[in-house]
């Protein structure tokens, strides 16, 4: 049986933060509606670290 690798756990999870990041962009308007500016600093730093998380381990090869 395959232990789960960290790098392997960041880039899902990267992954799972970067769909996060991309549903929240598509309802940005209402989002930014009820809490204002709040939306897109909350939508940054969720990208950012979606990609952070993906981009973590490039020394290996893509974690399929």
């Amino acid at each position: 049986m395959n232990t789960p690798d960290s790098s392997r756990t960041s880039f899902w999870l990267g992954n799972a933060l970067l769909v996060v990041a991309l549903l929240m962009l598509l309802f940005m308007n209402p989002i930014a509606e009820r809490i204002g500016m709040l939306a897109f600093a909350i939508w940054a730093v969720l990208a950012a670290a979606g990609v952070y998380l993906v981009m973590k381990d490039k020394r290996q090869e893509p974690p399929l």
